[in-house]
């Protein structure tokens, strides 16, 4: 199976703000490309840290609202978003599934049943490539999002591949398949 990790928030869409809490906004190009991806046989997975729903700042159906929106538009416009996991804790709860650790990616290796290693894992921050590399994944980051900060914060030796959008990082996936 070829199956895409991606963060949610700096990668397919604008990080909301508290005020703009249950709503959706696609960065330019992004449903684009999941539905490239999609239409070129990869299963597509998002793992993503929601802390607003342990800080209070987010309910569950505010999130809910926003996975709806994603999931639609990526259908609309021909592609599926086969899963959504989830982290709901916040840093201080020092939970398994919280990227950083690898308990998300260990979570999608069970519900599909395979190892999410060599796999892509698309992200904007430097929780994203420590929980790929935990789990011997391949970090691929993006500039929207943190992902400038995160590449110019990290020593040249821990650098990912770094792309400008995930339209850049989808076209090298489809690329190396052809």
């Amino acid at each position: 199976m070829n199956l895409v990790i991606l963060e949610r928030d700096g990668v397919i869409n604008r990080r909301p703000t508290a005020e703009q809490a249950g709503s959706w906004t696609p960065l330019p190009g992004s449903v684009d490309a999941l539905t490239r991806l999609h239409r070129a046989g990869y299963t597509l997975v998002i793992a993503t840290n929601q802390s607003g729903l342990g800080d209070g700042s987010l309910s569950l159906d505010q999130l809910e609202h926003e996975h709806a929106q994603l999931t639609e538009a990526v259908e609309a416009a021909g592609g599926e978003v086969a899963a959504i996991f989830y982290c709901p804790h916040t840093d201080t709860d020092q939970c398994k599934c919280r990227k950083p650790m690898p308990g998300m990616l260990e979570a999608i290796e069970a519900e599909f049943n395979l190892s999410v290693t060599d796999l892509p894992v698309i992200g904007d921050g430097p929780e994203d490539i420590l929980a790929a590399r935990a789990k011997g994944a391949r970090p691929l980051l993006v500039g929207t999002g943190r992902g400038t900060h995160t590449r110019q914060s990290l020593p040249a030796e821990q650098q990912p591949e770094f792309f400008a959008t995930l339209a850049d990082a989808v076209d090298t996936l489809l690329q190396e398949r052809d």
